[in-house]
């Protein structure tokens, strides 16, 4: 109880009490406004998170436009692409190759929509039998092109170039987040910097849809190490309107969630603690959510074509592209190292280091699983790489089909991490040259990207 005068009804203290006399609060004691201390608050956590992660994002930046640089001039050196068609690895100018192959179908879906249908080839007897279809191309990068270009004025072209440029930039912070968890910032910062001169880095800055999937699923995977599963499902949600093999990501994200209901099964029984079914519904919302936007897509396609079947026919049909439990892997592999490129889709420089970022990968993999990560770091690379082998496609793509596995990244990020900063970067410097060569140059002109 505080000794303090009763006062009557005007609001007066009786006689023999002191007066009442109403005050203010002490401005040096409490602000006016709680408003600047708020502002000043965010901008303190904007700042940490700058000294955090800018240093990533440099990183990064300088080790992919060292690669991209070496690759430009490549181009111009070499000349191919001139004479080759402007669909077709061709172009007026050495960045215009950036946007063919798949970029042409890219900034098809962006302009014109989708119009999936299954049309044969008039008399084609041979691998492919049914005319190319833009339905084959997952819709959300097409979409972020659109909404670029309406927002920015930027044509489709520079607008899906500006997409996977940030979305690079994303996923490098995504992977140096997973990687820290796992084995702190300096092993972090490889990792990113490993991102940038990987087998197939060269496709992260192009109009193709690469950058935005990893961007996703190294998020999708962190959100699952973070707990946070509603973030996770629609994060992996996105990444299946993205690429078919988030597929390798749904399961991950299951196995995870599946994991982690049995342990709190085990930890907390439900009808002994019923606050504990918060706990449930998150995981199991993110198993519900998670393959929406794959299956989601797959089964429209299907309708559209009066087929359920038909994004796989279309595949299989329009560019020999199929799952067979890794015949077609094995047979590259018997051919390859003896010198003999009589396979299906035969172009030797570019399938030499396909060939030497698979045995990296399978060299890797035992590395990975001996750190014991999370699950769902294993099963996404482990059925990332599954799905690449086990299927029938140029062979010459597969370094950067496996650009999803980013977990491959950490067993050597870690090994770096007894090298000095200045070290550090000097080998992957050194790669970054060397990657204007085997991951652009290789990809974009000795292969078929």
């Amino acid at each position: 109880m505080t000794n303090q005068a009763p006062a009557d009804s005007h609001g007066t203290a009786p006689a023999g009490f002191p007066a009442l006399v109403p005050t203010e609060p002490d401005a040096r004691a409490f602000p006016a406004s709680f408003a600047p201390v708020a502002v000043r608050d965010r901008w303190r956590r904007l700042r940490r998170a700058a000294r955090h992660h800018v240093p990533v994002l440099v990183l990064y930046g300088t080790l992919k436009s060292i690669g991209f640089a070496v690759f430009l001039l490549l181009l111009h050196s070499a000349g191919d692409y001139r004479r080759k068609h402007p669909r077709f690895g061709g172009g007026a100018h050495p960045w215009d190759v950036l946007a063919t192959w798949d970029g042409w179908w890219y900034q098809q879906v962006a302009a014109h929509g989708y119009h999936p249908a299954l049309v044969p080839v008039p008399g084609a007897t041979g691998l492919i039998t049914i005319e190319g279809n833009s339905a084959a191309f997952f819709p959300l990068y097409p979409a972020l092109m659109r909404l670029v270009s309406e927002c920015t004025g930027l044509g489709l072209y520079g607008a899906g170039l500006l997409v996977s440029v940030v979305a690079s930039f994303v996923a490098a912070l995504g992977i140096y987040a997973v990687t820290a968890r796992l084995g702190g910032r300096r092993a972090g910062l490889a990792a990113a910097g490993l991102w940038a001169v990987w087998p197939g880095s060269g496709m992260e800055w192009s109009v193709y849809s690469e950058s935005l999937y990893v961007a996703l699923a190294a998020w999708a995977c962190h959100a699952v190490m973070s707990r946070r599963w509603l973030t996770a499902g629609l994060l992996t949600c996105a990444a299946g309107l993205t690429r078919p093999t988030a597929a390798a990501l749904i399961a991950a994200l299951t196995v995870a969630a599946l994991l982690t209901l049995l342990r709190q099964r085990a930890e907390f029984p439900l009808r002994a603690r019923p606050r504990q079914w918060n706990a449930v519904l998150r995981p199991s919302a993110a198993i519900a959510i998670a393959p929406l936007g794959l299956l989601g897509y797959l089964l429209w396609v299907g309708n559209r074509m009066g087929d359920l079947g038909g994004y796989f026919k279309l595949q299989e049909g329009a560019w020999a592209h199929k799952f067979d439990y890794g015949a077609y892997t094995l047979k590259v592999f018997e051919s390859v190292p003896v010198g003999h490129f009589s396979y299906l889709f035969a172009f030797p420089y570019a399938d030499i280091v396909s060939v030497g970022t698979v045995v990296l990968a399978l060299l890797l993999i035992p590395t990975l699983i001996r750190l014991r990560p999370p699950a769902v770091l294993v099963v996404h690379t482990v059925l990332t790489l599954a799905l690449v082998l086990g299927s029938q496609q140029i062979f010459a793509n597969v370094s950067r089909y496996l650009l999803p596995a980013f977990p491959l990244f950490i067993p050597p990020a870690l090994a770096m991490r007894g090298l000095g900063a200045r070290s550090r970067f000097t080998v992957l410097a050194l790669a970054a040259v060397a990657s204007g060569s085997y991951a652009g140059y290789v990809l974009f002109e000795l292969g078929v990207p």
